[in-house]
């Protein structure tokens, strides 16, 4: 199954420069965890990434107000990313890799499509129970749970 049947077309994004009190406004709005951060409208391309956690621990370790701490402050720059024609299997090894549970779909000028995630594909995968021919397996989508949520290893690599 291609990455493209799974995706939402409907993202919502921030810009680097709006503050984390917008973010937060429309994580909640959207029932999402997360938004891409673009440069601009214009163009669609995408330059980072927020999610809730970022969002929380901003807060937590400056002490500041949301509406005063930008994005740009604490959004991840190295965006892991996939394509509409990619796999399922090749974004699950991506996730899994970067110990990520979203990716968004860019098109191959880095421009946003949509956004797939861990809980799509554990949906598609829930939906096929009991079909002869599954292109999802529970058991691909719990290994890929199972290497996310590892706990990380503190004060590795410093």
């Amino acid at each position: 199954m291609k990455v493209e049947r799974l995706m939402t077309k409907d993202v919502r994004t921030c810009r680097p420069t709006d503050s984390l009190n917008e973010v937060a406004r429309a994580m909640w709005e959207r029932d999402c965890g997360c938004l891409p951060v673009v440069a601009d409208d214009r163009t669609n391309r995408v330059v980072g990434m927020i999610t809730d956690r970022d969002v929380c621990m901003a807060a937590y370790t400056t002490g500041r107000r949301l509406e005063e701490i930008r994005v740009d402050q604490v959004m991840s720059r190295q965006v892991l990313s996939c394509l509409p024609d990619d796999v399922l299997s090749e974004a699950e090894a991506t996730m899994r890799s970067g110990r990520v549970r979203r990716l968004p779909v860019l098109d191959d000028a880095g421009q946003l499509l949509g956004l797939v995630s861990l809980a799509d594909i554990a949906q598609e995968a829930g939906r096929e129970h009991g079909v002869r021919r599954r292109e999802v397996s529970d058991g691909e989508v719990g290994q890929t749970l199972a290497e996310i949520t590892r706990p990380r290893e503190i004060g590795a690599g410093s």
